[in-house]
């Protein structure tokens, strides 16, 4: 370890331009998936993440996302230091964020608005990237429909057949994959600049209430997958819907789409960690299907 902290102090020094030596180390929360510590010279601080050097593609599209979402001036993400292999390791080092669990809610509402209005001209993003462990495939579809169908629902079905969960699951959800249109009866999405995996654990607000965005799965989508998965496992206060809603109402039929959408993510996380998440989808499914005339 005391190797792999050296190369990362020469990496850190190259890319900030300013030699960095190491005085300070302190463990810190990384996600699920990477181990994660905050390096000090005594004057600066970075954010570390490290993984097995066969996960370093993980750590090159978390900074590509990264890079993406600062470019919209939209919501604070920490700024990306460097990324690379030492001593055998995958790393990724970002600017150092002392992240508070609240602050301004109204303002996060209003800048993820502010996101979500940056647009590509087709659905998707120039690389594939990861939710959590899961891979997510990004090809470019003219069509949010088909991109749905392939590259989200679909995948996960195929990812859910192949580790036991079929049955009822799969009968459904092809069901759903043939009649997706139903759920986009006078709805046409945009395609906008998406977080991708905006659970309540990725993001926070630095001392003066500013809102930070972090540990993204970025593409470019419907903005309901944003909120829906807002909505999904908490965390986020009222007011951050309100204010969101306030700069960009949404549209009839949300209700249902939201659990198409996330939909998506019970069945990640039921191939991930198994348990009710399983079960959870094929209610999901099951409410989703009687949805379809």
């Amino acid at each position: 370890m005391n190797v792999f902290r050296t190369e990362l102090a020469v990496a850190i020094g190259r890319a900030t331009g300013t030699p960095f030596a190491v005085r300070r180390t302190h463990a810190a929360h990384g996600g699920d998936i990477s181990e994660a510590f905050t390096l000090g010279d005594g004057t600066r601080t970075f954010f570390v993440k490290t993984q097995p050097a066969p996960r370093l593609a993980m750590f090159e599209s978390e900074a590509a996302g990264l890079a993406e979402l600062e470019a919209a001036r939209a919501v604070r993400v920490p700024q990306v230091v460097c990324h690379g292999l030492a001593a055998g390791r995958a790393y990724l080092v970002l600017e150092y964020l002392p992240i508070e669990p609240h602050g301004d809610a109204a303002r996060l509402g209003h800048q993820l608005a502010q996101q979500h209005r940056v647009s590509a001209a087709r659905f998707g993003w120039s690389r594939d990237n990861w939710i959590g462990a899961t891979p997510q495939p990004n090809a470019w579809h003219d069509d949010w429909v088909d991109f749905w169908r392939t590259q989200r629902l679909g995948f996960q079905l195929g990812l859910a057949a192949g580790n036991g969960y079929g049955g009822t699951l799969q009968q459904d959800g092809e069901i759903l994959l043939a009649h997706l249109e139903a759920f986009f009866d006078g709805y046409t999405p945009v395609s906008s600049l998406l977080h991708g995996d905006l659970w309540g654990g990725n993001h926070g607000f630095l001392a003066a209430g500013t809102p930070v965005l972090f540990d993204p799965a970025v593409y470019f989508g419907d903005r309901e997958c944003d909120l829906a998965m807002g909505e999904l496992f908490g965390g986020f206060a009222p007011d951050f819907f309100a204010a969101y809603r306030e700069v960009w109402p949404l549209d009839a039929g949300y209700a249902v789409r939201k659990t198409l959408y996330n939909l998506y993510h019970i069945l990640n996380h039921a191939n991930l960690f198994g348990g009710g998440y399983a079960a959870q989808a094929v209610r999901m499914a099951a409410q989703l299907r009687a949805q379809i005339r």
